[in-house]
C-alpha cells in the first residue's frame, strides 16, 4: 500500500522545511569555516566550504523552482538566523585556539603567578604606573576552553582587576639565535 501525499502539502510544508534546514546548515558551516580560516586551519576550512556551497545550492535551487510560494522566502531567512545561532553555539562549545588575557592589578601577584605557572599557564608580569599609583600588568596565554575558569581565578584574586582578552593566532617560544 502506497501512502498518498497531495502535491500541495509537499510544496507548502516539505519544501520550506528543506530550505530552512539547508540554510541553517550552510550558515552554521560558514561560521565554522570562518573560524577555521582565522585559526589557520586551511584544509578543514576548504572541506567545510565545499559542503557549505553544495548545501546552499540545494536551498537556492528549491527557492528558484518554487518562486510562487512566499513561505520559502521566510524559510530561507529563518534558516539564516538559525544557522547564525547554531554556528555561534558550536564555536563556543569547541573553543578552538588560544587567547591572550591581560589584566592590571594593584595587588602583589606573586602567589597568583606561581599558581598559573604551576598549572601550565604562560604568565608574564610588567611593572607599570596606573592612574592611582603603581600596578602590575599580567599577560597570560590560555586555551579558549579555559577562559571562564581563568577569569574566575583572576576575579577571586582581585575583583577590581581590569582585564582585556584578545585572540591569539599563533603562540610559540622562539629559540635563541646562536
Amino acid at each position: 500500500m502506497q501512502l498518498y501525499i497531495p502535491q500541495n502539502i509537499f510544496v507548502q510544508i516539505a519544501i520550506p522545511l528543506l530550505i530552512f534546514l539547508a540554510r541553517a546548515a550552510d550558515v552554521s558551516m560558514a561560521a565554522m569555516r570562518i573560524i577555521f580560516v582565522t585559526r589557520g586551519i586551511r584544509a578543514l576550512a576548504a572541506i567545510i566550504g565545499f559542503f557549505e556551497m553544495l548545501i546552499w545550492l540545494v536551498g537556492v535551487t528549491q527557492i528558484m523552482q518554487n518562486l510562487n510560494n512566499p513561505i520559502n522566502y521566510i524559510a530561507f531567512a529563518a534558516g539564516f538566523s538559525m544557522g547564525t545561532f547554531v554556528g555561534i553555539t558550536i564555536e563556543k562549545r569547541i573553543a578552538i585556539g588560544n587567547l591572550a588575557v591581560q589584566f592590571i592589578t594593584d595587588k602583589d601577584p606573586a602567589g597568583l603567578l606561581t599558581y598559573f605557572r604551576a598549572n601550565g599557564y604562560g604568565a608574564t608580569t610588567i611593572d607599570a604606573q596606573g592612574t592611582f599609583g603603581p600596578v602590575k600588568i599580567i599577560f597570560i596565554i590560555v586555551r579558549r576552553k579555559l577562559l571562564d575558569r581563568t577569569l574566575d581565578i583572576i576575579k577571586k584574586f582581585d575583583p577590581d582587576a581590569f582585564y582585556t582578552i584578545g585572540d591569539v593566532r599563533t603562540a610559540a617560544r622562539l629559540s635563541p639565535v646562536i
